[in-house]
Order: C-alpha cells, then structure tokens, then sequence
C-alpha cells in the first residue's frame, strides 16, 4: 500500500482531466483548432505539475554522516496565478468554431465551459457541430492546486554527500496506472567558508531530476472507436543552493535557484466523430488526434522550518515561483 502512496493523487489528477467528456469532445474541431483549445484548458495544470515534482526534496543543509538515512513522506501544492484560471478564445486563431463566448475556464477555474460551435468541412461537406469546454475542476482540487506527493530516500555518501531517491514502480489499476523516478544529489559546503563550519549554519547545493509516466484508458462511452487512452509524461529538474540553521529542536531552512521541465499529453486510438450535413449525419474517424507539448522554468526562492523530535521530523516550506509551491511533511531520520 505504502508505495501505492506518492502516485495515487497523480493519477486522479491525470486521470480526471483524460476522461472528461467535453474534452473528448473537443476533437469535433479541426486538428489544429483541437490542440489549441485543449493545450489551453490543460497548459496551467501541466505547469503545476512541472514546479510541484521539482518541490521537496530537502529539510535541512546538512547532510547525513556516511551510510546516515532518512526516510520522507510528503507532498506539494503547487498553486496557478488568477489570470491562469481561463485563457481567452479569440487569442488562439481558431478557424473551424466560433463561440458567443469570450473566454472559458482552464482546469483551475470553477466556471462551465463555453459552448463552442463547429463549422467546417469533411469529406468534402460542410458540416456542423456543437460542443462544451470543460468546466474547471477547482472544487476537485485540494487548495485549488496540483498535488504531487513523494516518498523520499535519502542515504548519506563519503566527502559530506547526500544521494536522494523517488522510485515507484508502475502502480495503478487497468484504467489507470503510473511510475515515477526522481534522483537528487546533495553537496554540503559549508567548509570552504572558513569559521562558519563552527556555527550551526549549513551551506549545500543541490541538482534534483524526476520523471513521470502514467496512462489511462479511455473507455469510449463518449466517441465512439477503438483502443482509445491518454498517455502522459514528464521530466523536471531543478538545482539550488540551501542553507539551514540547525538547532536541537528547530530548523529554518532556505534556498534559491532555477526549477523547469517538460510534459506531454497524446490522445491515442481511433475516435469517431459525428457530424450534421443538414440533411443528415456523416461519421469521420481520426487516429491519434492530440500530440501535445508543455514546458515551465523560472526562479525560485524557498523558506521553510523542521521540527525535531528525536529521530522523527515535521517539516513544511513556501516556494515562491511562477505556481507558488506549498510542501509539508514527516520524515524518520537516523544519521
């Protein structure tokens, strides 16, 4: 159960926005004009996805003593600005809908979505058709934010090194299942600054890299068609330095540095879409219609304190970033 734990949030997530069925919809539009309006319903999610793996990953400068060890269980809500809660229409260049709509929620709003009407041409008709945006999932959210969970282990290494693991094996169920992998290395030097070895200041830098894979089948209730799923991935990194105060009870710790990455969405499968000619309907299958690419990076900035009690921790951290990033967790550690 216990490593079913850090995907089970990531694939409600994924899977919720996958099965929605206005988004399934949303291929009734020209290839093109699908992509656009789906990449702007999701591109706030995928973002947040991006900043929350890159979250985390540490509670204190010091690094354990050789063979040291602790073990973390925590998660990140990584929240969207205001003006990522719906995106405006008109500034996509849509060519195959039009809408009486000006704009309509991302996942993060908590609005219905606009009705999109479909003008276009197939198979040498013209054709008409209608269709929802998805409404926003914010009351699904906790927060309103993309929850990332970690199970975190971190095993201390010769010359004050810290190595950091995330590893889940694929998990899920048929509908659902996903991996995850995540490497972090961390390099204590608060002795190249001289006095400040004396002090209960800590001085590291710290490069961390996490991936992700989840699918889920679409069960085709919505379009018809055939060996239909939703495949997502994501990789991310970040590198940071972090200093803590370390003292028998409390620890404040700190950090600035660089987080980005990359996700992708493809829709896969055959899917049949259902058109009115005026006179009747024609039915057009597509394969494999949505391949889409998502990106985020920036600055970040972190403040965070740790209680001790004994071998066990409490910890919690604010990053302020482009999708401001809350963390919080226990850790057991023995160094």
């Amino acid at each position: 159960m216990m490593k079913k734990i850090p995907l089970f949030i990531l694939l409600f997530f994924v899977a919720h926005v996958s099965k929605s069925q206005e988004l399934e919809s949303i291929l009734l539009a020209s290839k093109d004009d699908a992509s656009k309006l789906t990449a702007g319903y999701i591109a706030p999610g995928m973002k947040g996805l991006i900043y929350g793996m890159n979250s985390g990953w540490y509670h204190t400068a010091k690094v354990h003593k050789k063979l040291g060890f602790d073990i973390s269980i925590g998660a990140s809500l990584s929240m969207a600005p205001t003006e990522d809660e719906i995106f405006n229409i008109a500034d996509l260049g849509l060519t195959s809908i039009s809408s009486s709509s000006t704009t309509t929620p991302t996942l993060f709003g908590s609005d219905d979505g606009a009705q999109m009407n479909v003008n276009a041409v197939v198979q040498g008709q013209s054709v008409t058709a209608s269709f929802n945006m998805p409404s926003g999932i914010s009351e699904d959210l906790p927060m309103n934010a993309v929850p990332t969970p970690a199970l975190q282990l971190s095993v201390g290494l010769p010359y004050k090194f810290d190595i950091m693991l995330r590893l889940v094996p694929k998990v899920g169920s048929d509908d659902a299942k996903g991996d995850l992998f995540g490497l972090g290395l961390k390099k204590e030097i608060t002795s190249i600054f001289g006095p400040l070895d004396k002090l209960p200041l800590h001085v590291s830098v710290l490069a961390a890299y996490s991936s992700m894979n989840v699918d889920y089948g679409i069960d085709g209730n919505v379009l018809g068609g055939s060996n239909q799923s939703a495949v997502f991935k994501l990789n991310s990194f970040t590198v940071q330095a972090i200093g803590s105060l370390n003292f028998p009870v409390i620890n404040i710790y700190g950090g600035i540095g660089y987080s980005g990455g990359s996700s992708s969405l493809q829709m896969l499968g055959d899917y049949d879409l259902t058109y009115s000619t005026g006179s009747g309907t024609i039915v057009e299958t597509v394969t494999d219609p949505l391949n889409l690419d998502f990106d985020a990076s920036g600055f970040r900035t972190t403040i965070g304190a740790r209680l001790s009690l004994g071998f066990f921790k409490i910890f919690g951290d604010y990053t302020l970033q482009e999708y401001n990033t809350l963390s919080a967790g226990i850790a057991f550690s023995f160094r």
